[in-house]
């Protein structure tokens, strides 16, 4: 669940974060991208440790 909240903040964040820094559609959407994986990653990390750590 965490996991997919990241991919989703960070698609969102990627996104902005390059149009505020005035890029092209294809600047947004590497941005996106890579923020989402990169999110993602981190979610898929916290979730392991929650897992982990509570059960």
């Amino acid at each position: 669940m965490l996991m997919i909240a990241g991919v989703l903040i960070g698609a969102l964040y990627g996104g902005w974060r390059a149009k505020s820094r005035k890029g092209r559609t294809a600047d947004v959407l590497q941005y996106a991208v890579v923020h989402a994986m990169l999110f993602g990653l981190i979610g898929l990390f916290v979730t392991l440790i929650l897992d982990r750590t509570l059960i």
